[in-house]
């Protein structure tokens, strides 16, 4: 890697990301293992809620990210064959807040206390602080349902192992990392200090509810959508948001007022920037980092937010969304919704689960996806984590073979390309939208690629403009695996999407340009990897409109 490179990265930093990297290796707590004070009494009932399918398949055998795997022994526990991810998945402990939790108790029992015994304080992937804070949170949840029902709940063994957990994380939070792994640290510390009652306890509240307000102010934006606009991490928070609230009504005692109207304001636009930003098949769209089945869907996170009584606007929506501090913006007809991409790929800060997609888009027609941008199926550093990061795997425009963002490493990005001129309007029976970026200017020819969607009731263009000296753009179109292009008879140039009860799409380019066929591949979960088709074009000219008629 060029120092030009790791200097456009580091550029961005502020410097408790720097300082905090230090300290964060160096600093080694010894675990405090003391016993745990007494729980709180409870005021309210925790409303349980599950959207999440069983992660095991019986009590050693669990399947994550599409990978199954078992834990026999303790050196299981930290298996080096498996990926990283699996291995957080795996302490995280997420099935004891899965669906009909109540069936696997005795499993759940045994893996908790197997993972006191087997998994000692301080060392190990299972006490790094974002799955130690998850951890933290799925087994208070797990115990307050399970007392709810008026089952029996965490045993003492269990007890004194999440306050040795909670004291470790206090130590060990993740101030260099910030955005949802410092969030997850302060959600974890405020269930302790609920759950907990003594001096120390009300320390962590104290501490957890701090950070959250200051998170909440910075990373929930004005429009409702997260900083980091990745409609996955976004789902992930909104859960959050109402998992406190749910806290705050068992118990109320331990809350701030200030800190209660933040969550009770922002969830209703969260949940508004969630719907807006989900298909019609009721999935979210792929922008950034993102899968299906690691967040809730809108229509269940709606559910779990009118159980705790917080109303849910299910208005219907405008033809044009625009999600304006975020930069993404819906157009929909009768029988389209066009989702699109006009924002900055993320805080300058954390970029980390940024994709080099600006300008891109996808769509649905008839209910269903027709063009798809590539997903995200893994997160380790390697040839497959920058393929699905870079612009060709989205549905935009590429430039001399270069990303628009100079993405690198799992979670790294130098320089980055900027939105700007984005207007948008309805006219005649069109909407449309235009919008530019700046990430080419870093070339020679100080390229700029500007953008405009018009979508009518036939159709829709997308007409691409290229401005500056470049040698040839690529425009990709990305085909969701249902959807089956074939060589339109009438013209011998253009595309005819089909496939699966579709209605049939012509795609054409003006000037007239050869669309050529790729096979590809588009990636809907972690671990899960579906063969599907992708029409490109090149062209050297300065523009070109890409035509669509259904």
């Amino acid at each position: 890697m060029s120092l030009s490179r790791y200097f456009q990265t580091v550029r961005h930093f502020r410097f408790v990301q720097i300082y905090g990297r230090v300290w964060f290796r160096l600093y080694q707590p010894w675990p405090d293992v003391r016993p745990a004070s007494q729980c709180r009494r409870r005021i309210g009932t925790w409303q349980a809620w599950s959207w999440r399918q069983s992660l095991m398949e019986n009590a050693e055998t669990f399947r994550f990210l599409n990978v199954t795997d078992s834990v026999h022994t303790l050196a299981n526990w930290d298996n080096p064959t498996q990926l990283k991810l699996w291995r957080y998945n795996l302490h995280y402990f997420d099935d004891l807040v899965a669906c009909n939790v109540a069936v696997r108790s005795d499993w759940h029992r045994t893996l908790i206390a197997r993972w006191v015994g087997e998994n000692p304080p301080g060392f190990g992937t299972g006490w790094e602080p974002y799955p130690t804070s998850l951890r933290i949170v799925n087994w208070m949840k797990w115990s307050l349902a399970a007392s709810a029902r008026g089952e029996s709940v965490l045993d003492t063994q269990a007890l004194n192992s999440l306050a040795t957990q909670t004291r470790w994380l206090r130590k060990k939070l993740e101030i260099h990392l910030l955005a949802n792994h410092l969030w997850a640290n302060a959600k974890a510390l405020v269930f302790a200090g609920s759950f907990f009652e003594d001096a120390e306890a009300q320390r962590w509240l104290d501490k957890g509810i701090a950070i959250l307000q200051c998170e909440l102010q910075e990373q929930i934006l004005h429009d409702g959508g997260h900083f980091e606009r990745s409609p996955m991490y976004h789902a992930i928070l909104l859960e959050d948001v109402l998992d406190l609230i749910n806290l705050a009504q068992v118990f109320p005692d331990c809350f701030r007022l200030s800190l209660l109207d933040q969550l009770y304001h922002v969830a209703p636009r969260m949940l508004y920037w969630l719907r807006v930003m989900t298909h019609p098949d009721g999935k979210i769209s792929f922008f950034n980092d993102a899968a299906f089945g690691i967040a809730a869907e809108y229509s269940q996170l709606s559910e779990y937010a009118c159980r705790l009584g917080i109303h849910v606007n299910e208005h219907q929506l405008a033809p044009i969304e625009l999600l304006g501090d975020v930069g993404y913006v819906r157009l929909q007809n009768d029988r389209a919704v066009l989702l699109c991409d006009v924002a900055p790929i993320g805080p300058d800060h954390l970029p980390g689960h940024a994709h080099a997609d600006s300008l891109s888009f996808e769509l649905s027609l008839d209910g269903r996806r027709v063009l798809v941008n590539g997903g995200t199926s893994v997160y380790e550093r390697g040839p497959e984590r920058q393929r699905q990061r870079g612009t060709a795997a989205h549905n935009t425009v590429v430039v001399d073979g270069e990303d628009s963002s100079e993405v690198w490493g799992s979670f790294r990005v130098a320089k980055r390309a900027h939105p700007f001129d984005v207007t948008w309007g309805s006219e005649k029976g069109k909407l449309w939208l235009e919008a530019a970026h700046d990430g080419y200017k870093r070339l020679p020819g100080r390229v700029v690629h500007r953008r405009r969607w018009v979508l009518r009731s036939e159709g829709l263009d997308v007409e691409d403009r290229v401005e500056g000296r470049f040698e040839t753009a690529s425009l990709y179109l990305h085909l969701h695996p249902d959807v089956v292009p074939r060589v339109d008879e009438r013209s011998g140039e253009g595309v005819v999407l089909e496939g699966n009860g579709r209605a049939h799409i012509r795609v054409s380019t003006d000037p007239l340009s050869k669309l050529r066929m790729a096979d590809s591949t588009w990636h809907p979960e972690f671990g899960k990897t579906l063969e599907n088709k992708t029409v490109t074009a090149s062209f050297r000219g300065g523009s070109v409109v890409t035509r669509l008629r259904w």
